[in-house]
């Protein structure tokens, strides 16, 4: 893993605004929302659990790439990625 001393901003904006865009309206966040709707929940604290539950997913996922992209052609993981999002979105629209 390279480690730079300089932030790199397009990146940060692209990663940031992917997964941003990404997660609105999941089941992630539905979720979410159904324990900040209870009262009797503290709402500091569900979104703590909430933000660290997806620090930990992010970083498994960061780990994980890293991993791959020693064996894997980032190309190739590119193209399995957009496959894997395009037949999930065939799958949805033929189940509605």
């Amino acid at each position: 893993m390279a480690y730079t001393a300089r932030m790199n901003w397009p990146l940060f904006l692209t990663v940031f605004s992917t997964v941003f865009l990404a997660e609105l309206g999941d089941k992630t966040q539905l979720s979410t929302m159904l324990f900040a709707a209870k009262g009797e929940n503290p709402k500091l604290v569900v979104f703590t659990a909430a933000a660290l539950a997806l620090v930990a997913t992010s970083a498994l996922g960061v780990l994980a790439g890293e991993v791959v992209g020693r064996y894997v052609d980032p190309r190739w993981l590119s193209r399995v990625a957009g496959a894997g999002f395009i037949a999930v979105g065939v799958w949805t629209l033929a189940k509605a």
